[in-house]
């Protein structure tokens, strides 16, 4: 299992009203991407990176202080 296709089956366990848009280059990816829909997790598992991913457990800034600038235009 790739980190895109756990990310893929965590988001696809958040409930019908989530649909998540991968982006695919190559076929393998497009095909990795498809079977991320085959990964059962259990629900400890999606509580635990969901619990890993709260935006409180996110430390520092998104940006380096050239790419803010960059990005503020």
């Amino acid at each position: 299992m790739t980190s895109a296709q756990l990310a893929l089956a965590w988001v696809l366990h958040q409930g019908d009203f989530i649909v998540p848009i991968p982006g695919a280059r190559k076929i393998r990816h497009l095909e990795q991407n498809t079977a991320a829909a085959g990964i059962d997790l259990s629900a400890a598992e999606v509580a635990a990176i969901g619990d890993a991913l709260s935006p409180d457990k996110v430390v520092g800034e998104r940006y380096t202080e050239e790419l803010l600038a960059l990005v503020k235009g």
